[in-house]
């Protein structure tokens, strides 16, 4: 059976919008690799996947940040005989802290699993795809990607290079059978964001468009990649933050750092 089966690799597999991916690629057919910090939830997503949607849902708990990740994972694909057609860049970890009081091992930890990881997945796997007549790679970046701020700035350095070498990588594959997508999201319903102020009013933002659910997001970000696109800005509050952010001054951003007092 699993020797015609087309895989998706997804990361962050087992919760927040990589649950979802991984829930709407098998819909579509395709045999699942998991991957996730969390092995046991990833299992319990495994095993529904196979009883759901009966297609092969395979389970590699890695911790994405540590420097060989990207080659042992894979290595496993390749020793598995997995037929990787599909590679969802999706695991992530916020750091709402100012840069000087962020511990060096947590920023450390966000540059790997942001950065090195997915562009390393990315050269390993791409040229397997090719060989095997084709694929599909969704890179996830941020409108945070426009906004050197305090508090944010790690985390939106780090979805700018996700922007960069997505963009750099879609022209080195043009003509070939292979497509790179960047989906860059705003505010998305997930667990990632549950301990932020403005969660409080998740459901105005929900209903108002500012911020998606995983599943309306994942979907759209599913589609844009099928059809081969270049990017996706999912809303028009996205595409107005992307235009006005780079506009805030040094000055107002550093009364306002002050204010909310985030250490």
């Amino acid at each position: 059976m699993e020797g015609p089966v087309k895989y998706a690799i997804v990361t962050g597999a087992a919760s927040g919008m990589g649950r979802c991916y991984s829930l709407q690629l098998a819909e579509r057919g395709y045999g699942l690799v998991l991957v996730d910090i969390n092995g046991e939830e990833a299992r319990k997503l495994s095993s529904r996947i196979v009883q759901e949607y009966g297609v092969p849902a395979h389970v590699v708990c890695m911790d994405l940040t540590a420097p060989d990740a990207a080659e042992r994972l894979a290595g496993q694909c390749r020793e598995q005989g997995w037929r990787v057609a599909v590679l969802i860049n999706n695991a992530g970890m916020l750091v709402a802290t100012s840069i000087l009081k962020t511990v060096p091992d947590k920023l450390q930890r966000i540059m790997a699993l942001h950065c090195t990881t997915p562009l390393l997945l990315c050269r390993l796997l791409l040229p397997l795809m090719k060989e095997q007549g084709g694929g599909y790679i969704l890179n996830v970046s941020s409108v945070t990607a426009w906004m050197d701020w305090p508090v944010i700035g790690m985390y939106g350095c780090t979805k700018r290079f996700v922007k960069g070498y997505s963009r750099a990588l879609r022209i080195e594959c043009m003509g070939s059978s292979v497509s790179v997508t960047t989906a860059i999201f705003g505010a998305v319903d997930t667990p990632l964001l549950g301990h932020l102020a403005f969660m409080r009013h998740r459901k105005l933002l929900l209903r108002t468009g500012v911020m998606l659910s995983p599943e309306k997001a994942a979907r759209m970000a599913l589609g844009a990649m099928f059809r081969r696109r270049a990017t996706l800005v999912p809303s028009f509050s996205d595409r107005v933050a992307i235009m006005l952010s780079p506009l805030m001054p040094n000055g107002l951003l550093h009364v306002l750092e002050k204010r909310i007092r985030i250490s």
